[in-house]
């Protein structure tokens, strides 16, 4: 399962994250990483983007980052 496939409300841990090079670095430097619990908070209309709660501060997240984020 990714991160694009969860629901409002729910709260996942990150298992493995698939990206490669640059898109790995920068979905990293946002503060997910391996073991790491993100909060969905909002899906826009159209699922893009996803708003979510990491390590304290708010993020939104683009669909396409959001695939490559693996959760357990």
């Amino acid at each position: 399962m990714t991160l694009r496939e969860v629901k409002t409300g729910q709260t996942v841990t990150v298992e493995k994250l698939l990206g490669e090079g640059a898109v790995k670095r920068r979905i990293m430097d946002m503060g997910i990483t391996k073991g790491t619990e993100i909060y969905v908070r909002k899906v826009a209309p159209l699922g893009d983007p996803v708003e979510v709660t990491v390590r304290g501060y708010e993020l939104s997240i683009r669909k396409a980052d959001a695939e490559l984020i693996q959760l357990k």
